[in-house]
């Protein structure tokens, strides 16, 4: 058995952010996230977290981040545990420190969904096993691992691509920031005014981009942001949390919908990304989302190998 999964330098580590990690560091995981994949699809056990136990705490539902981590946990040979907010005592008011010192007694992992990111830093210092953040308000690591799997496998390279984001200013966005400037891909986000991304993230992803010569940038204009683009990513205008904004977001991206004239601006083969869910008809037209040059559900199955790759790695 061989491959980049086994490297034992990122072992114990969390994985909370993108920003905690070096480009090496995120590049051995996309390495290992290909070689997990290739082997799958071979028919190759790599069976390298069996016994051990990962627990899964979930405060917003989920359905990608749900079934890639429990079947990949699986496939890496150990017990995934769902826990929702209702199954445990956080929602009768135990600690997160209480929480983290009882279940690192139990398992090897903890991966957790949830709303404020102070929740996933706290329960990270109190527990002695690696914490994973499956999602937060401020930003989504792992989702953005399969999003640039994604795009090397379609491209071939990272390095010099142009990515164009259209929608809101969210923890998705913040996380392709943070990614985008370690592995030198030129990265523009498409927003109205007011819906910018958080302005510490992107000072931050811009001082790290400007060492590798990297741009990022923020317009109001999508369809400046999408000239020369190779990929094109698009999310939902509400996240969860937000529904009662609905009608408010809903007039303020009206003119920020990835549809076939706005793709048609963008570089000749250019591939379109979303994390799901899709609200057809918003944010993505059918069009888009089912042509030629959507490369979506390529996405959405990646995040299991994704999540392999951070679980073999930090377990």
């Amino acid at each position: 058995m061989a491959g980049a999964y086994l490297d034992k330098s990122l072992k114990g580590r969390d994985f909370l952010t993108i920003s905690d990690f070096t480009s090496e560091e995120i590049r051995l995981i996309l390495d290992a996230a290909h070689d997990l994949k290739k082997e799958l699809k071979e028919g190759i056990p790599h069976p390298v977290l069996q016994g051990k136990a990962l627990g899964m705490i979930f405060t917003k539902p989920s359905t990608r981040t749900r079934v890639s981590f429990e079947v990949g946990m699986y496939q890496l040979g150990g017990y995934p545990l769902f826990l929702s907010a209702q199954d445990i005592q956080l929602r009768r008011g135990e600690s997160l420190p209480d929480t983290a010192r009882t279940l690192e007694r139990y398992l090897d992992g903890i991966m957790i969904r949830t709303f404020d990111q102070s929740d996933v830093d706290e329960l990270a210092q109190y527990a002695s096993i690696p914490v994973i953040n499956g999602l937060t308000d401020l930003v989504h690591p792992t989702q953005v691992i399969a999003d640039l799997l994604t795009v090397e496998e379609h491209k071939g390279k990272l390095a010099g691509l142009k990515l164009a984001f259209i929608g809101d200013g969210n923890n998705v966005s913040h996380s392709l920031l943070q990614i985008c400037a370690k592995l030198g891909v030129q990265m523009t986000i498409a927003c109205p005014s007011g819906y910018e991304p958080d302005a510490k993230i992107l000072a931050g992803a811009k001082d790290v981009a400007a060492k590798i010569g990297v741009q990022l940038d923020v317009v109001e204009d999508p369809v400046k942001a999408v000239q020369d683009a190779d990929v094109l990513y698009a999310d939902i205008w509400a996240s969860m949390g937000q529904e009662k904004e609905q009608d408010e977001r809903i007039e303020a991206f009206k003119h920020y919908q990835i549809n076939t004239e706005l793709l048609q601006k963008a570089a000749p083969g250019a591939i379109v990304l979303h994390c799901l869910p899709a609200h057809r008809g918003e944010e993505i037209t059918d069009e888009v989302i089912d042509g030629p040059h959507s490369v979506v559900f390529d996405e959405a199955e990646n995040r299991l190998h994704a999540h392999k790759a951070i679980m073999a790695l930090m377990m």
